[in-house]
């Protein structure tokens, strides 16, 4: 059993290695006649008579349909029937999901009185675990200490009423370091795996306006990099929908569309990555932070996710359903046949890479004392509360400040932006400015700082040492989309973007970070003093930093 799944005693609780928590649990109950023959009947996440989801006129059930991307060995991989692009392909189906919940609302009434036992895993907080069970906070229980809000022991034990059914399965299908680029990927050489495996990829060149003449490989590990996505996983993708990383598929020089979704503001390769990641994102972090709790297929069949997925498969889950219809999706997810075997094939199993980087963040972990990235007395407006920290969906770990100017739009300032703690500059281009705070100069461990829309006029070089405070660049609208001068910031912590206002609370200066019912929303707090985020009210958002601050 792998840790953080809920568990039906009857197939996966090994008696003699939860021995000491079934004491505590028979404490815990005081009284209740609570033995493990009863508990091995009746525990499970879901109904007996609807175990796992089904699809209408289907069955989970593994399929042997081959697929058209073959590796260089003799394996074929599950590739079922991509749904109509000119069906269901609109970007609110692709990429809207629920705003934040962390408070479920009315709550259902029970399928049955035995309650569900499940296993807390990195990263599960009580508010988001509710959510996913469908149930308040309050109704939780456990032996051991629950906090409110802080982020929960790993393996911890949780007493849950039982209230779902039919919900997708509970297999983990990828480990959550193979999603983001974690410390699991730091001996992963993309051009060198491309090179080797001899596809149409290695061959692939683009102009990019930001970086000129681009190669396939250097198109992946920018991608990967700049949304902190695994390339391992972006290069599987990429494979199992185009064949491109190890064929030559026939018309793949004019194939706009490698990754199958076909929208014309979404072509090339750069731009099918970056969608791909951005439904990848949404499947993660909207999973880890309680937003996301069901999927849509191309069918119209909706699905609950299985509350004891790790957020690794929620992922998968997630884009996968914007390609396949109900019985499709299963298909190309079935641990077998379909893509979760289609990547070990590929890269080896991703659960023994994650036996030495998992959990990507403990439960003790604590953000760095970090400062107003500006001047002390300078006036500065807080323009955009907790938002997508790259792209336009995913983690909501960025925000955003302004300098005072008389005037609007894309203007140049000689105001400079500063480092907010002292780390290394291990990225300095296309105005971006990344600090690794543990100063081993990889991003893919520790604390690590994003800074986007720094201008390149001014902006401090890679390699560079700084401390708190020392200037890094000024406010532009270089790097991304952008109407107005502003900084973008966004915290990591071994690869996986860090929510603004979470377990691990974004503080500057002493202000926390709240965010609000939509992104670009919320608030800064001190004490008493609130300062709302408004890119339109400078007066009511304006913020200084003073030398008294902490």
């Amino acid at each position: 059993m792998r840790p953080g799944r809920g568990v039906t005693l009857l197939t996966q609780l090994n008696v003699n290695q939860h021995a000491n928590k079934r004491v505590r649990l028979k404490r815990y109950l005081a009284g209740a006649v609570l033995i493990a023959a009863s508990l091995a009947c009746s525990l499970s996440p879901r109904a007996a008579e609807a175990p796992y989801f089904t699809p209408p006129g289907g069955e989970n059930a593994p399929t042997n349909t081959p697929g058209p991307a073959m590796l260089p060995v003799e394996f074929d991989p599950v590739t079922a029937t991509p749904a109509d692009p000119e069906e269901d392909t609109s970007p609110a189906l692709v990429t809207q999901i629920a705003e934040p919940a962390f408070t479920p609302t009315d709550t259902p009434p029970a399928i049955n009185t035995t309650p569900v036992l499940y296993y807390t895993q990195a990263g599960d907080t009580l508010p988001v675990v509710a959510v996913r069970y469908g149930v308040q906070p309050e109704e939780i229980t456990s032996p051991d200490p629950l906090p409110e809000t802080a982020l929960l022991n790993p393996k911890q034990l949780l007493i849950i009423p039982h209230r779902l059914a039919n919900t997708t399965s509970s297999q983990h299908l990828i480990p959550d370091s193979e999603v983001v680029y974690s410390p699991s990927a730091l001996d992963f050489d993309v051009s060198s795996f491309v090179q080797e495996a001899g596809g149409f990829l290695n061959e692939y060149e683009r102009f990019l306006m930001s970086t000129g003449m681009t190669s396939g490989a250097e198109v992946v590990e920018r991608v990967a990099i700049e949304n902190s996505i695994n390339p391992r996983l972006l290069l599987a993708l990429l494979e199992y929908q185009s064949n491109w990383v190890y064929g030559h598929p026939p018309g793949a020089k004019d194939n706009e569309y490698p990754l199958g979704f076909k929208d014309p503001l979404e072509k090339g390769l750069y731009k099918q990555l970056a969608w791909a990641l951005n439904q990848l994102s949404i499947g993660y972090y909207g999973w880890r932070e309680g937003r996301l709790t069901e999927i849509k297929f191309s069918d119209g069949v909706t699905a609950r996710l299985a509350p004891d997925l790790n957020a690794g498969t929620a992922a998968l889950q997630y884009y996968f359903a914007q390609f396949y219809d109900s019985q499709g999706w299963l298909e190309a997810l079935d641990p077998v046949n379909g893509f979760p075997a289609f990547y070990e094939k590929m890269f080896g199993s991703p659960w023994v890479r994650a036996l030495n980087v998992e959990p990507l963040y403990p439960p003790e972990l604590a953000q760095p004392s970090l400062i107003l990235p500006f001047m002390v007395d300078q006036i500065w407006g807080f323009t955009g509360g907790p938002h997508g920290a790259w792209e336009r969906d995913g983690a909501w770990a960025a925000i955003d400040f302004a300098p005072g100017s008389l005037t609007s739009g894309c203007v140049d300032t000689d105001v400079y932006t500063l480092a907010s703690a002292p780390g290394l500059v291990v990225r300095s281009d296309h105005g971006v400015v990344s600090l690794d705070l543990d100063g081993d100069g990889r991003e893919q461990t520790g604390w690590v700082l994003i800074y986007m829309h720094i201008a390149k006029r001014g902006r401090i070089p890679a390699g560079t040492w700084v401390e708190a405070g020392d200037f890094i660049g000024h406010a532009s609208c270089e790097g991304g989309f952008s109407t107005g001068t502003h900084i973008h910031m966004a915290r990591k912590y071994n690869g996986e973007w860090i929510v603004a206002d979470g377990p691990l609370p974004f503080v500057l200066s002493g202000w926390r970070v709240r965010s609000g019912e939509k992104p670009y929303q919320g608030s800064l707090t001190r004490g008493d003093q609130t300062i709302p985020a408004s890119p339109v009210s400078p007066f009511a958002s304006r913020i200084i930093r003073r030398s008294n601050d902490p």
